[in-house]
């Protein structure tokens, strides 16, 4: 089912920003859509990379962190390895960083350009353990798709 939804939501973003060039039209795009398509979709929103320092971009849900520094929480980890974090309890990451004491799970997405960092995508949820491989692999593919 996890799957399928996510095939749903790649196929409308991509018909839908196909030809968008503005990365903030396409980053506010794909949090609507996922965020609604999802219901486990507490937080979902990007960081921005702006001169090293990640800043918050279009987003929906509660008001976030506006910005995280390189290598540090989840999101700046990510950034830093770019690498996807999957991380089950929030709790037990080294170094999270508690922008909302009702998120529980995360998943970070970096989005690149090449060797660039663009951003990252950044979703949580109030489940414990909500995210694993198959979010990442359909999150990594539908971005890879449009950034």
């Amino acid at each position: 089912m996890k799957r399928e939804k996510y095939l749903d939501c790649e196929q409308k973003l991509v018909a839908m920003l196909s030809d968008e060039q503005d990365d903030i039209v396409k980053m506010a795009t794909v949090v609507a859509v996922l965020h609604k398509k999802f219901d486990y979709f507490y937080w979902t929103g990007f960081y921005r990379n702006l001169d090293d320092e990640l800043v918050v971009g279009p987003y929906q849900g509660t008001p976030a962190c506006m910005r995280i520094a390189m290598g540090r929480g989840v999101c700046g980890t990510a950034a830093l390895t770019r690498q996807t974090q999957v991380v089950e309890n929030v709790e037990e990451f080294h170094g999270h960083i508690a922008c909302d004491a009702a998120s529980v799970s995360e998943i970070v997405v970096p989005v690149l350009s090449g060797q660039e960092l663009i951003a990252v995508l950044d979703v949580d949820s109030t489940l414990e353990g909500s995210f694993d491989a198959v979010d990442a692999e359909n999150l990594e593919r539908i971005l890879s798709k449009l950034f």
